[in-house]
């Protein structure tokens, strides 16, 4: 299971930097949510990967620490959702404002290079 996840967020963290280089900003929009759900699946895979185990102990003595989850890393995932989640939409405005006031969404494009829309090339 361990592998799996690794390669997931292996896979997941190379297409969000293929996205992210991109010369379009939806693109770049699309890789940094990417990149940033392969971040909270490495999160969430720090805290230990185990199957019906409780984020907290239970009753008193001997305590077994195999028999528990960190719960830390969950509320790391969990505060990093809903920045990302934040972030993505100032992301998505300042991309649409820049679409709006340029014509065009490209971006670090000289101006020698670009056409107007409509005209062939």
């Amino acid at each position: 299971m361990e592998a799996l996840v690794a390669i997931a967020i292996g896979a997941m963290s190379a297409a969000g930097m293929y996205l992210v280089l991109r010369l379009r900003t939806f693109p770049v929009v699309i890789g940094m949510t990417m990149m940033s759900y392969a971040i909270n699946l490495f999160l969430v895979a720090t805290g230990r990967l185990a199957i019906n185990k409780p984020p907290i102990l239970h009753g008193h003595g001997a305590v077994d620490y195999s028999a528990y989850t960190d719960p830390l890393p969950q509320a790391l995932t969990l505060t990093a959702i809903v920045i990302s989640f934040g972030m993505t939409a100032v992301v998505v405005l300042l991309s649409l404002g820049a679409f709006l006031e340029g014509g065009d969404d490209y971006i670090d494009m000289p101006e020698a290079d670009r056409t107007e829309r409509g005209e062939k090339e």
